[in-house]
């Protein structure tokens, strides 16, 4: 038994080692080949002389799926999984212009957007009005949709531009 198996910590169902207590399991060796249906003592016996865990793998299956492996390398496999799969998640950024914007700060808002769309986030672009800019709101909307349209090649619409209040959105996301 390797130094490194201790229990499992509150959040993890995994049993390990002496935790199985259901007999008899099926039992998959460290190189992947099955050894068959044996006893749980055969099978710890046999985790131990090779130095590493026998691992609940699939509890659920009659008899259950005992795998023979290192705990703690798997632990680790298991936690880089989870750190790439919330790395990958895609989260909403915003980009705010006003109805008055210039071209070159306009171009800069687009250049923005396109990066934040290139690592697969979506963007929501919002024009926020105020005071007498109210009146003109329809200079907002054309604003969003030339923005819109110059994003199209990297980027699909996911909301339409709405007004609420005294703003614009729209939503894009990744093509």
């Amino acid at each position: 038994m390797s130094s490194r198996s201790q229990a499992p910590n509150n959040t993890d169902t995994t049993r390990v080692n002496d935790q199985i207590r259901i007999s008899p399991l099926r039992v998959i060796d460290a190189n992947g080949e099955s050894l068959g249906i044996i006893s749980r003592d055969e099978a710890i016996d046999a985790a131990r002389r090779q130095d590493l865990d026998l691992v609940e793998v699939a509890s659920q299956e009659r008899p259950p799926v005992c795998k023979i492996m290192d705990y703690g390398k798997y632990k680790y496999e298991q936690t880089k999984k989870l750190r790439k799969a919330q790395k990958t998640q895609s989260q909403l950024k915003e980009i705010r212009v006003r109805p008055r914007c210039g071209q070159a700060d306009l171009d800069t808002k687009i250049r923005h957007a396109r990066d934040f769309l290139g690592h697969r986030h979506k963007v929501m672009i919002t024009v926020q009005f105020r005071g007498r800019e109210l009146a003109h709101v329809e200079l907002g909307l054309e604003l969003v949709k030339s923005m819109v349209a110059e994003l199209g090649d990297v980027a699909k619409v996911e909301r339409h531009p709405t007004r609420d209040g005294r703003r614009i959105t729209a939503i894009l996301s990744p093509r």
